[in-house]
C-alpha cells in the first residue's frame, strides 16, 4: 500500500476556455509566466497564488490556468509545488543547509505546512524528502570532490 493515497488516473476536462485563448497571447504570458518563477521565485511566497499572478501580468485567472493547462500540461498548484520540490531537492543535499531541518526547507521553498511538502515532495519524487537527503547524502559523500585528483596508491 502506498504511502500516500494519490489516485494516479484523473479525468481530464475540456474546458472551453482553453481553446478560446489565442496562441500569440498564449506565448507571451507562458514566458512571463516563466519569468515569475524561474528569476523571481514567486513560488517561494506561500501566498502567491494564480489569482495573484493573474493580477500582476494584467489577465484573469482563467487565462492563467489556460495557459498553464496548455503550454506546461499541469494546473497551477502543480506547476508551483513542481517547481518548490525541485528547489528542495537542492537544498536537502547541499552541504551549506545540512543543518537545517525539512521544516525548515519546506518553509523556505514556500510550503506552509509540513504535510502538503511531504505530500507534494512523496507524488514528484516517490520518496519522502527524509529519504531522499539520506540517499543522496551517502552518494555525495562517495563522490570525490571537485578540484582535486585522488592517486591511486600501489
Amino acid at each position: 500500500m502506498a504511502k500516500y493515497n494519490f489516485t494516479a488516473d484523473r479525468k481530464v476536462k475540456n474546458a472551453a476556455y482553453r481553446n478560446q485563448i489565442h496562441a500569440d497571447v498564449a506565448d507571451q504570458l507562458y514566458e512571463k509566466i516563466l519569468h515569475k518563477m524561474v528569476v523571481e521565485k514567486k513560488y517561494r511566497d506561500k501566498s502567491y497564488n494564480a489569482q495573484v499572478l493573474a493580477k500582476e501580468l494584467e489577465t484573469n485567472a482563467r487565462c492563467i490556468s489556460a495557459v498553464v493547462n496548455l503550454r506546461f500540461n499541469m494546473n497551477y498548484s502543480c506547476l508551483v509545488n513542481e517547481y518548490r520540490i525541485r528547489e528542495a531537492q537542492f537544498l536537502l543535499v547541499d552541504r551549506r543547509y545540512a543543518d537545517l531541518t525539512i521544516e525548515k526547507i519546506s518553509s523556505m521553498v514556500g510550503f506552509s505546512n509540513r504535510q502538503s511538502f511531504y505530500a507534494a515532495f512523496y507524488r514528484f519524487i516517490g520518496t519522502t524528502p527524509n529519504e531522499y537527503r539520506m540517499q543522496n547524502r551517502a552518494t555525495e559523500n562517495e563522490k570525490p570532490e571537485k578540484g582535486r585528483r585522488h592517486l591511486k596508491l600501489k
